[in-house]
Formats: C-alpha cells, structure tokens, sequence
C-alpha cells in the first residue's frame, strides 16, 4: 500500500494510539480519514443495542432480529452447508441494523458440562465445532460483515473467568483447545478474533504474544485484527506489543494515553502502535467497502431458515416401540415451557426475536380436531388426570433461564426433583409419553431415559423452534440432529470432574487431550447417549467400505442404504485410531463426516475426505504436527458407539528422526532397526549382568530398558569406554540419517 493509499499516513502518535480503542461501548473511534464502525454481539442473532442503554450482559433492550439456534443447537445439525446459510442471513441483518462486526462465532471446547457458556459453544470436538465455526463465518463474511472469531483461548468456565490461568501443556492446547480456531482461522480468514479474558499458563490471552502473535499470526497466517472481549484488556502497551489490535469498550481516552506514554518511556515502539492502528484502518476498509446501509431483512424469509435449522438440529434420543412420530389424536401438553419456550441462552447473547412461535400453538395446529389439553404441570394431579384422559402424553422439561448463563457456572446436571417426580408420574398414568427437552448445557438423563419410552432433545432452537418441534413429533419432518456432545451417566464420570472450576486461581486440564468422547471410548465407560448419538424414523445400512491413501490424507467411500419407509437424511461419521501409538491418544477420533439424505430403498455411495493435518499429533520434541508411520484403522458410523464397518491403511508418516545421545534409553536403541544389533552386541559383550532371567525374579533386560545407555559405560567395568560409545552412536545417528 503506497503513503497516498495509506489511511493512518498521515496521522500523529496520539491519532494512531486513539484508533486502538472504542468511541462507546459498541463504536470505534472515527479519527481522521478511517471511519467509525459498530461491533455488537452475535453469534446466533444480532443484539443491536440503541440509544444511550448499552450493555455487555443483555441487560438492556435492542432491536428486533432473528434469533437463529444458539450454537448448541445448530452443532447439532451437522451440517456446515446450513450453518453457512444461517452466517448468511446474519449477515444481511447485520448490515439492516448498521452493523459492521457480528461478535461471533464462540468456538471454544466444552470441556465440562457445568460451563454456563456451553450454550454458545458448538462442541467438545475441535474438529466438529472448527467446521461449523468455519461455515459461520464464511457466511456472514460474504455479506461485508466481519466475524470475530471468539473467546481465543482456552476460555471453558465462567468463574472467575477475568483472572483464572488454565494451566495446559502443548500438546493439550494444540490437539484440542487451539485445533478448532486454527481450522477457522486457516479456512475461513476470520476479519477478527476476540481475545479471552482468562490467563494461559499464567499470562492474560491479551497480553500473550506466543498466543497472539507466534501462533495467530506466524503460524495460521491471520492477517486480521485481534480484539479484546469487553474489558479483558489489564495493560494495553503490554497487549498491544502482545499483538492486540483493538480494545473494546472505550475507557474514555485513559488507554490511549497510558500508549503514548509507553512509548515516550520507551517501552513501546511506535512500529507496534503504527502496526496496531493500521489493522483497524484495515478492518474498516473490509466492512465499510460495500454499502453497508440496508435497511430492512426479510424477516418472513429468515424465520423460516430458522424453523429449518431448529427441525434439523433437533435429535431424537429414544423411541421404544416407534412410538414417535406420534399421529392426529387425543393429546395431553404438559409442562411450563411448552407456553412459555426456553428457546437462547442467557447473557450477552440475548436476541429480540422478531416473533416467536409457541410450542402449544404449533402442536394444536397439527392435531386437527383432536383435543389437546395443557397443564404446567405445578399441580401433579391435574397433570396426571390430563394424560389418563389423552391417547398420549408430550412432557416438556429442562432448565430455566436462571439455571445456565454466561458469568457464572453450573454446580451440577441434574433436571430438577419436581420436574423427575412429574415425570414418573404421568408415565405411570400414561405409558405412550414423550420427553420434549430445552437446555443450554447438559443434563443428566438416566432417569429421564429410565421412565418414557420416547426423548427428543430439543436443547436450544432459537425463535422458530415451537413449529420445529411439532414438526417432528408429528412426522412433518424426520429427525436428523445428533449429539454434539456426550451425555454421561453422572457428573462424576466427566474428565474434567476434579479439575472444575479453577482453584485458587488456577485451572488445571489434568485430563489432557482426553476430553468428551476421547475421555469415555478409551476408558470404556458407559455414558447415557454418546457423542454422534441420533436416532430416525427411518433406518439406514451401511456397506461397502472402502479406504485409500490421498496426496491430502485419506479417501473414505461407503454406501448407504435407506432400508426403512420414511425419506431420512443419515448423518455418516469417520473416526480413525492408531494401535500401538508411540504417544498416548485417544482410541480413536472424529476424523471426518459426510450426510446423505435417501428415500426409501435408495441408496448412494458417500465419500469422506479426511486431511492429513487429521491424522497428526503434536510433537513436542519437534515443535510441530506429527503423522506416525503405521496401520490406521477407520471406523464409519452413527455415533462414536455405533460403529457399523472398520477397515485398515497403512499411512506412510513424516516423524522426525531423533539422533540418539548418551541420554538416550537402552530401549529406545533396541526399538531401532539400524541401532538394535549394535547395541546388542555392547550388551552381550560388556554387560556384567545376565539379561535373561535372574534368580532376581525378573527379565533383567526388560528392567534395564529405561536405562540411559551413558551409564553402561559404568556398567561396563571398564570394558566400554565412554570414547567408543561416542563413536558407535555417531555411526548409528549416520546411517538413519
């Protein structure tokens, strides 16, 4: 960009410092020839506040919008096509609503289910939640609106989430917690990306240049601005040379002038400042290119879009005896939210929709004449007497607005007790009931799953979710969601369990990478539903697995059968594993998935792709990802339980070849090919001791394999010289070279 095309040319230190930080609590700064933008909050609508009453924490009124599934939801469609369409629609009212920055999407891992934010998150799998995060923005994006790729990173609880360190090592972070950003920021270039207010090992996300800037920058190749959440800024010179861009809210110019007397200390370069203050020129430029001066949406359109993301994120967890989809009968409603819908998360999220459909009214729509009853279920009696008089009972329950919300942590899963005792009782009057179920975070379900026959797990549908759910228990639509997320038995099976939330300060992610079904697979725990988990109306087969080798990783082709009455659509999962890993992993993992939708007795081949960049770990001792040299097999299923076909392919890796030292294990030596017959022949010949059984008890070699070879010099009474080791590790180190 030449001087005369460069908007900050010409502005002084203090204009630049002034561009860093916020005109109000949703504008930047207009300062010279770079313009003033709007930032509000998404992801799953537009929150935009007006007049003098703003806010971070949906306190305060704003303007009719759609409000689109939250993240828990949509996840729950599967589906990167939809969600792209959804970014779309958010970015067309974005620009009706004169807003240049959607605050979204929130990609981070639900690592434990009592995160009060979960209901923004997509997913406990980076791979999952890094495509739909990607669709998002894509979609929101094509409309001039920026995204703002959020809360970077390693933000998994509420409490205390200003201060709190969450303490992971490399390869915690990489595998999980930073896989499902660098997904979205690699192929969807995010405008910006929202810093988090938590410490990371010990420093403020805002003030990480490791975060910001080596990693963000350096290794994705972001050329974006990186904004701080609503007051995570405690420092700005040390932000700013962290690689922070922007600070949101305003501070009424205090900020701005502790940066020029940073760098009138010398403590700041005026570079970082110059740099900082040209990504927000460059960021206005992106939003403020194409007319951004709509003034309406189709708000009938995008209603629909949104009952169409609430039918297919709806996921169908029980239906004994296909009691569902129910037909036009006698019907009894039960249950306060199925008048009242708990339909989006509480917080900063928290969308004005623009209409409402109501679960009540939708059903009766679809009853015809037949008469449905509704009660609130407070008083149990007159709920059981209402489903005695019905062919069927339809129980809404799950969690209050209270009971899950940004800011703060849940301290358990479980459904309340009246709302279990409620349960047990309709079922005992009426056997044919239905679960209908609204939350944000999850909840324990044995005993849900336990006492009716037939559960639908609505979790959060956004404003159109009434007609959505209607649809499904009539047969409208045939079910298609699935878990994003597992459901454990109990509380106390999660990974996370003793390591929620922080403590004195600190978080540890003691787990590692073993987090949702990574955690219950491996240790072969029963769970209540498992991640993938979805059933149909309709059944599917699968045959004809077929795995090969690509440049970009792996081809997987299979087909699916429609075997059943209804038209469905099949959601196919691909999970890999390696046996005898030389790292400890997961026994096995979301690699890739695919959807088909089939009429009955059709069927259609499918084809997975899985990239390369999926079959890798991070390597420490390298500093990179790593693909290991083996046999991997792949699974293609329903659920990470429901595994239908395994094949084998061998995968030629890239490990790096370490050159081995005196430090290195005798059995680290006797595991390489090249290195193994040298050092045989130092034992057979040097060894003081017997290597085979001893009247010790025990296989004296096996016992000396984590041995340093250096100290066989010792060992060796003087028959192998520390000279002569040297000699014959350099030998070895050549040849594997």
């Amino acid at each position: 960009m030449s001087d005369s095309a460069d908007p900050i040319a010409g502005l002084d230190l203090t204009e630049q410092a002034a561009l860093g930080s916020g005109a109000s609590f949703w504008t930047t700064k207009a300062i010279g020839p770079v313009p003033a933008i709007v930032l509000t909050d998404g992801p799953h609508g537009v929150r935009r506040q007006s007049g003098s009453a703003t806010d971070h924490l949906g306190l305060s009124g704003s303007e009719p919008a759609t409000c689109f599934p939250p993240a828990v939801g949509l996840s729950q469609t599967w589906d990167p096509e939809l969600v792209e369409r959804v970014g779309q629609a958010l970015g067309e009212e974005s620009r009706a609503l004169g807003v240049h920055v959607l605050l979204g999407p929130g990609v981070n891992i639900k690592r434990d289910p009592r995160c009060g934010r979960n209901f923004e998150y997509y997913s406990e799998d980076p791979l999952l939640s890094g495509k739909l995060g990607a669709a998002w923005v894509r979609g929101v994006q094509s409309r001039s609106v920026g995204a703002s790729l959020k809360h970077f990173a390693v933000n998994n609880a509420e409490h205390d989430r200003m201060r709190a360190s969450s303490d992971a090592d490399a390869r915690t972070l990489r595998e999980i917690y930073l896989r499902t950003f660098e997904i979205v920021v690699r192929q969807a270039r995010p405008w910006t990306v929202m810093c988090s207010y938590n410490r990371i090992n010990g420093v403020y996300a805002s003030e990480n240049p490791w975060l910001l800037t080596t990693v963000l920058r350096g290794e994705w190749g972001f050329d974006g601005a990186v904004v701080s959440d609503w007051g995570a800024v405690a420092d700005r010179a040390a932000a700013m040379a962290a690689g922070l861009d922007l600070e949101m809210p305003t501070t009424g110019g205090v900020s701005d002038a502790e940066v020029v007397r940073a760098v009138s200390a010398g403590t700041l370069d005026t570079a970082t400042v110059a740099r900082a203050a040209g990504r927000v020129a460059q960021l206005t430029q992106r939003v403020t290119q194409t007319d951004n001066t709509a003034t309406s949406f189709d708000a009938d359109a995008h209603h629909q879009l949104a009952r169409e993301a609430a039918q297919r994120a709806i996921v169908l967890l029980k239906n004994d005896g296909d009691l569902l989809p129910l037909a036009p009968s006698p019907l009894a409603v039960i249950g306060g939210f199925a008048q009242e819908p708990r339909y989006q998360g509480g917080g900063s999220s928290h969308v004005n929709p623009t209409r409402l459909d109501i679960p009540l009214d939708e059903i009766r729509k679809l009853t015809g004449d037949h008469p449905v009853s509704h009660c609130s279920g407070s008083d149990i009696a007159a709920a059981v007497a209402a489903a005695e008089s019905a062919e069927s009972a339809v129980v809404f329950l799950g969690l209050t607005a209270e009971e899950e919300s940004e800011g703060y942590d849940r301290e358990h899963i479980d459904l309340p007790e009246t709302q279990l005792e409620l349960l047990r009782a309709v079922v005992q009057a009426q056997p044919r009931t239905v679960v209908v179920l609204s939350h944000g975070g999850v909840v324990r379900l044995d005993a849900v799953a336990g006492l009716a026959p037939a559960v639908v797990d609505g979790a959060l549908l956004g404003q159109a979710g009434g007609g959505a759910l209607a649809d499904v228990l009539f047969g409208v639509v045939n079910p298609s969601g699935r878990l994003a997320e597992t459901v454990p038995l109990r509380l106390q099976d999660c990974p996370a369990y003793l390591n929620f939330p922080s403590e004195a300060g600190h978080t540890v992610y003691g787990e590692r990478m073993f987090v949702g079904y990574r955690w219950y697979d491996t240790r072969d725990l029963p769970v209540a539903f498992p991640f993938g988990h979805g059933l149909s109306y309709t059944r599917f087969e699968y045959s004809d697995l077929a795995v090969s080798t690509v440049d970009a990783g792996l081809s997987v082709r299979l087909t699916v059968t429609n075997t059943g009455t209804r038209s469905g659509r099949e959601v196919v999962q691909a999970y890999v594993g390696l046996p005898g890993s030389s790292v400890g992993r997961p026994v096995r993992w979301l690699a890739g998935f695919g959807a088909v939708t089939l009429e009955p007795a059709e069927q259609r081949a499918v084809e997975i792709s899985i990239s390369r960049d999926d079959l890798a770990y991070w390597s420490t001792d390298a500093g990179r990802w790593v693909v290991e040299t083996g046999e991997y097999a792949v699974w293609v299923g329903a659920s990470s339980r429901d595994l239908r076909l395994t094949a084998a392919v061998t995968v030629t890796g890239d490990e790096p070849t370490r050159p081995f030292t005196r430090d290195s294990t005798l059995g680290e030596l006797l595991a390489d090919p090249v290195a193994a017959q040298s050092i045989a022949d130092i034992l057979s010949s040097a060894s003081p001791f017997d290597t085979g059984d001893s009247a010790l008890g025990t296989n004296l070699l096996r016992m000396l394999e984590s041995v340093p070879i250096g100290r066989m010099v010792a060992f060796s009474a003087g028959k192998v010289t520390g000279e002569q080791l040297d000699r014959l590790l350099a030998s070895v180190n050549a040849q594997r070279s």
